[in-house]
């Protein structure tokens, strides 16, 4: 029988517990990889980030949803349960990154093994006219038609196994009782204030009553955002998309300047997301095709399949990972119809791409990629869209630096596993919240990721990925960090397979990655190469490192930033031992989390 939950969080995160706590008692066997013995469900690190259990695991950005997920398996629930509990959680808890009115990609491994994927993407409305529509970065004129309302409850419906009440029953309890606002969201929240204090509703739920946001530690209760969940959660999708909710937010958006409609919203469905796969060195490789970013990531790895990872040093694979991913990423225009998916996850065109990647004549002795010419060649950005001046002008999306978005990864004891990924886009989306509801709308639309056509989905870095071995789970994975999501996974599963590390340590080993619209890329091959490498927060590249890649000619950014090189949650199948072990990313304020109790 399934008792409630185990849970730590970290130190700057510490808080009652909603839920009754339950000592588990773990043997020594279960510690550490190797050796027989039963297996009890544990947090096992001191900050609440990682976790161990054979029933099940969450491993989610914030402690109050991984708890809510945690609820679900000690209730019976299944992955699918766990996960949209914990994205709805997400919604009340961690807002400045996800909501109800965003977006969501979901990839599912059911237990039979079967892969599903499901689209509930932000939209354009089928009025919409993107030649006469007002350009902005933020406010009423971004906002498209949100998705993850249905995405999440389509996920339920189709592949969960509690009631919608149940499932939503955290993440109202967290909006009607109230919770303490965690630094990392109460600083996001500040960022933004400005923008925030030109629009009614934002200002109502985001700031106090003299007009300053809330500070770390404060109890913020939503009150109007737990009638709106109450709402979904009595009345399922339409309750969102017809009905009273609906008018009260076209009434908003259409007086202030939005697209969205009645009508625009009522025919909105999450759809079904096409799988993509690939093999990387014996696993198989699983993700989501356009609007989520997997073929790009598959692309990545197939491009470092081709270079002998596992007997690099430090320098060489940091190096060998940022010509992969930048090469790839030339190719993240290139992605319209089937045929362009199978051609990107094909090892074929990853051999013939293979000899664009400029590797240090050090690193290939003069090698080639096929036998052809050297490695090395200029490498040219081929980016479609608009052009200022006769530049290409790449979306805001697409460049920033720190980018957003949250990830989460659960599992259950049947097979079942679940990556899921959800974003507002830029932090605090739109900042446009409708009086009256409660929620923030993502920013869509007025170029934030570039031109979209009527009816378009919003495309991303959003990449739910999954890489199993022998037809049974190994790893679920994803990111948050907009144009650094991929580059995150890619480092991570190459630091598993490649390099034989633990989860914990390849989730928190240091990242690279490439820069882009640099000399480099516009094909002087004279140009240095630029990267930029993660140095502090207790776990970046050392010194020696760096000076290597400088030694091999490029020119290294050193950045120290908290979250600026994407925020991993994850979980690893021990098919040993027969347990799944979670991690939720060090450089963010999340948690993993175990079902505890007797058994």
């Amino acid at each position: 029988m399934r008792g409630s939950t185990t849970i730590r969080t970290p130190g700057s995160a510490r808080r009652r517990s909603i839920l009754s706590l339950v000592l588990v008692t773990a043997l020594a066997a279960c510690a550490t990889e190797g050796g027989p013995g039963e297996v009890a469900c544990a947090v096992t690190d001191d900050r609440g980030q990682v976790a161990r259990c054979d029933v099940g695991v969450v491993a989610v950005a914030h402690p109050l949803a991984a708890e809510a997920g945690a609820e679900m398996l000690a209730q019976g629930g299944n992955a699918v349960d766990a996960a949209v509990a914990a994205g709805f959680a997400l919604a009340v808890v961690e807002p400045s990154m996800s909501g109800l009115g965003g977006r969501v990609q979901i990839l599912i491994r059911a237990r039979d093994g079967s892969h599903h994927g499901i689209d509930g993407t932000t939209q354009a409305p089928s009025t919409y006219d993107p030649d006469t529509a007002p350009q902005a970065s933020y406010g009423y004129p971004t906002v498209g038609v949100p998705g993850v309302p249905a995405g999440l409850l389509r996920a339920l419906e189709e592949y969960g196994s509690l009631p919608r009440a149940t499932v939503m029953a955290p993440a109202i309890r967290y909006a009607s009782e109230g919770f303490e606002l965690l630094p990392g969201e109460a600083e996001r929240h500040a960022g933004s204030v400005d923008m925030v204090r030109e629009f009614e509703g934002t200002s109502r739920y985001f700031l106090n009553s003299d007009g300053n946001p809330r500070v770390a530690g404060e109890l913020w209760v939503q009150e109007d955002l737990a009638a709106t969940l109450r709402a979904i959660a009595e009345g399922g999708v339409d309750a969102f998309y017809r009905g009273p909710l609906a008018e009260a937010m076209v009434a908003d958006l259409q007086a202030n300047g939005s697209a969205v409609t009645l009508e625009s919203l009522a025919e909105y469905r999450a759809e079904t997301s096409e799988i993509v796969r690939d093999d990387y060195r014996g696993y198989d490789l699983v993700g989501l095709w356009i609007p989520s970013f997997g073929a790009i990531t598959i692309h990545a790895l197939n491009l470092l399949e081709t270079l002998p990872v596992a007997e690099l040093d430090e320098a060489e694979w940091t190096a060998a990972v940022a010509e992969a991913i930048h090469v790839a990423y030339l190719e993240r225009p290139n992605q319209s119809t089937l045929e362009d998916a199978d051609r990107l996850v094909s090892d074929e065109y990853a051999s013939e791409r293979a000899s664009v990647m400029r590797l240090p004549e050090a690193m290939t002795g003069g090698a080639t990629a096929d036998g052809g010419a050297p490695r090395g060649g200029v490498v040219r950005h081929a980016f479609a869209g608009e052009t200022f001046d006769g530049e290409a002008v790449l979306p805001p999306s697409w460049l920033e630096e720190v980018g957003h978005t949250t990830h989460l990864t659960t599992a259950d004891d049947e097979g079942m596993v679940v990556a899921l990924t959800q974003t507002n886009g830029p932090s605090m989306g739109s900042r446009v919240a409708s009086p009256g509801l409660g929620f923030l709308y993502a920013a869509t639309l007025g170029g934030y990721l570039g031109r979209m056509e009527p009816g378009e989905r919003a495309r991303s870095h959003i990449s739910p990925f999954m890489v199993e071995r022998d037809g049974e789970p190994f790893l679920a994975l994803g990111a948050a960090g907009g144009g650094r999501i991929p580059t995150a996974i890619i480092a991570a599963v190459s630091r598993v397979v490649d390099q034989g590390m633990s989860l914990p340590d390849a989730v928190a080993a240091p990242r690279v990655v490439p820069a882009f619209g640099s000399q480099a890329d516009e094909g002087d091959p004279d140009a240095p190469r630029e990267i930029d490498v993660e140095i502090g927060t207790g776990f970046g590249f050392d010194d020696a490192v760096i000076e290597e890649l400088r030694a091999m000619g490029y020119e290294v950014d050193a950045t120290d930033r908290e979250g600026a090189f994407g925020r991993i949650h994850a979980a690893r199948w021990h098919a040993d031992l027969g347990v799944w072990e979670a991690v939720a990313d060090p450089d963010w304020e999340g948690a993993a989390a175990v079902p505890g109790g007797d058994r």
